[in-house]
């Protein structure tokens, strides 16, 4: 089992079926399954995305400064992790933001001690804002925050269930993968991460497991180790 994760969420899977903002019912899924693997003893990390409320580069492709747009989009990941954080808090589960930019009340300024030391605590630990930086996307921003608080993996909740040859809502033909290598991950131009995020995951030796999170009850069988979704390693 695992004893502490990077959960990576994206934005748009919080918008459940009405396609923008937060659905509070897949938010409160969320928050439950959460907590029955913190129940576990299992520390977790989560970076979420932005994209169910802006999304930086396609601001700069309507005419948005790109810094701009991804500062924009930065606030919106700001705007996830708070409802997260009130979804969790009211069923009892302790929680805390950590910013990549200096925002406080709104929460803490992230550092690595400081998340390491809440996350020993028992504490649900939401690292918002991205990197800090423009031009880098979240999943690079998980990619970092699971190096940086020495995650044993970087769980990736996506809305399918592993990483298949080609899109399988698109090409019915398309077959999955159990297990799979960054360099045939990267040689295939796979869409599991952006590029940036994959490599770094490769240089530090950070597996990523792919899964559907939009399943309730799969995150507690990622931890114990069921194989429902797709390994990407060495």
């Amino acid at each position: 089992m695992f004893k502490r994760i990077l959960l990576k969420l994206s934005g748009e899977s919080l918008q459940g079926e009405q396609g923008y903002g937060i659905d509070t019912e897949r938010l409160n899924q969320y928050a439950e399954q959460v907590k029955a693997i913190a129940q576990k003893g299992v520390q977790i990390g989560i970076v979420i995305g932005g994209g169910n409320i802006f999304r930086g580069l396609s601001g700069a492709q309507r005419g948005f400064d790109r810094v701009k747009g991804d500062q924009m989009g930065m606030l919106a990941t700001v705007i996830n992790g708070l409802a997260l954080q009130s979804a969790l808090e009211a069923i009892g589960q302790k929680c805390r933001v950590l910013t990549a930019i200096r925002m406080e009340p709104i929460g803490d300024f992230y550092t690595p001690s400081k998340a390491l030391r809440l996350l020993d605590k028992g504490n649900v630990v939401i690292l918002v804002g991205g990197t800090g930086n423009p031009y880098f996307t979240t999943d690079t921003g998980s990619s970092l925050r699971a190096i940086e608080i020495k995650a044993d993996v970087m769980l990736k909740g996506t809305r399918v269930d592993g990483i298949y040859t080609a899109d399988p809502e698109k090409d019915p033909s398309a077959t999955k993968f159990n297990e799979i290598t960054y360099d045939e991950v990267i040689r295939r131009g796979l869409k599991v991460m952006d590029l940036t995020a994959t490599v770094m995951c490769k240089e530090n030796g950070m597996p990523i497991y792919v899964f559907n999170m939009d399943k309730v009850g799969n995150l507690e069988k990622v931890i114990i180790g069921e194989n429902i979704g797709t390994l990407v390693k060495p």
